[in-house]
């Protein structure tokens, strides 16, 4: 795998253009696999994951084009029900397509999803929720099958957690079952969710309430073609947010829906940055120490998880201790123990971290463990005095399109090696 070397002590300045979002790609793409009829999806960002998700779909049959952030998807005539076990290993997403694969063929094959190390993510609400909607589901040897058993008038799925993939899988898989009214309760109520809904309906879906707790679907006998356009990528605007404010910078977030972004935007105005919300663009700027923060991770709209890595990474150097506490994934931390050697000092218990300002980081050779702690790591390099290496780090082009390009134009000096 490559690495990252990143020159600390410049401060961030300039504008920089967010991508669509890449956890709604997905699940788009996955959706595809419901059409009769091609369809067009515009902003899409050009990631390792979105290039996974099309491989998944060529080896099932489909016709997939991808150019200028655009893909054509063309479905066939005749699927293939099992997918191949090598595309699924590398990302957790790849797994929605089973239930709607299993609408398409009668049932399906996928091997148990990879993806992230970022602790314990078991698919049994996925599971669980398709066995409700009438299928059968056996697990041997890694893979799960999925065949439709039962046709029923209507089914209630209740998630114990607002499981954002659990709810996605459900959705897709209730839109084509013609007949039955489905109802989910305890849905997540992430922007994505609402996108994937969007999409389908554009499709001739019929869902109702999705963003809230409860959606309803009812189910139709076919899903024609639409042109949809993939919301931006919060997580990632959330990201150069948070590095402009670490480098004490100022930049413009251009493309962006600041309403997906209240929680990280309060974070940041509570820590001392100036934020400034200007339709689709969104202005940071810091000239000081972060202030410390009590702030808890959760669901959306909470605080996300997927940015508590790279907030971490920011008040390593805030004037005060900082608590941060994890609902999502409690064990998600193992970014910190390479952040303390960049100087973090940090306490974790029980899901929580503890997070003792210090003055300074340094630079060093460190390694990245997952997705969004490669990007803790970019910040804390940007940060830090001296040269910061960070090994193993391929897997950040899973989630940031053309991120060396970004932060130069941004007056980054980062610089990619090939392993």
């Amino acid at each position: 795998m490559g690495k990252l070397v990143v020159h600390g002590g410049v401060r961030l300045n300039g504008s920089v253009r967010i991508s669509g979002a890449k956890n709604a790609a997905l699940p788009i793409l996955a959706a595809t696999i419901l059409l009769d009829e091609p369809v067009l999806i515009h902003n899409v960002p050009d990631l390792l994951d979105v290039r996974t998700m099309m491989e998944i779909l060529e080896s099932i049959g489909f016709n997939v084009r991808f150019e200028k952030n655009t893909i054509w998807v063309k479905p066939s005539a005749s699927l293939k029900g099992q997918v191949p076990y090598e595309p699924v290993r590398k990302m957790r997403a790849s797994f929605n397509v089973l239930g709607p694969l299993a609408v398409k063929c009668g049932e399906a094959s996928v091997s148990l999803p990879g993806g992230c190390s970022i602790g314990v993510r078991p698919v049994d609400f996925h599971l669980e929720g398709l066995r409700k909607l009438g299928f059968s589901i056996d697990v041997e040897h890694g893979v799960v099958k999925a065949k439709r058993e039962k046709r029923l008038g209507e089914c209630y799925v209740y998630f114990p957690f607002p499981s954002v993939g659990a709810t996605e899988h459900i959705m897709i898989t209730a839109a084509l079952l013609d007949g039955t009214r489905t109802i989910i309760e305890n849905a997540a109520m992430e922007p994505e969710i609402v996108d994937l809904a969007n999409f389908l309906v554009s499709c001739g879906a019929k869902i109702l309430g999705a963003g809230s707790r409860r959606i309803e679907i009812e189910g139709v006998d076919r899903l024609r073609s639409c042109e949809h356009s993939i919301i931006p990528d919060r997580i990632e605007a959330g990201t150069y947010a948070i590095a402009a404010a670490a480098t004490r910078g100022k930049v413009l977030l251009q493309n962006v829906r600041p309403d997906h972004m209240m929680a990280a935007i309060e974070a940041l105005n509570q820590s001392g940055a100036q934020i400034k919300i200007d339709g689709n663009n969104l202005l940071v700027q810091m000239n000081e120490r972060p202030k410390p923060l009590k702030l808890q991770v959760a669901p959306y709209p909470g605080f996300p998880t997927d940015l508590q890595p790279q907030m971490i990474a920011y008040l390593s150097v805030a004037d005060g201790t900082s608590v941060i506490v994890e609902t999502v994934f409690k064990s998600r931390f193992q970014h910190v123990d390479e952040l303390r050697r960049l100087g973090l000092k940090a306490e974790l218990t029980d899901g929580t971290a503890i997070v003792y300002g210090v003055e300074r980081l340094q630079g060093t050779i460190v390694k990245a463990t997952d997705l969004r702690a490669a990007a803790a790591l970019v910040i804390a390099g940007l940060m830090a005095e001296g040269t910061t290496i960070i090994e193993e780090v391929d897997q950040i082009f899973r989630g940031y399109e053309d991120l060396t390009l970004k932060l130069s134009k941004l007056s980054a000096i980062v610089e990619y090696e090939n392993g």
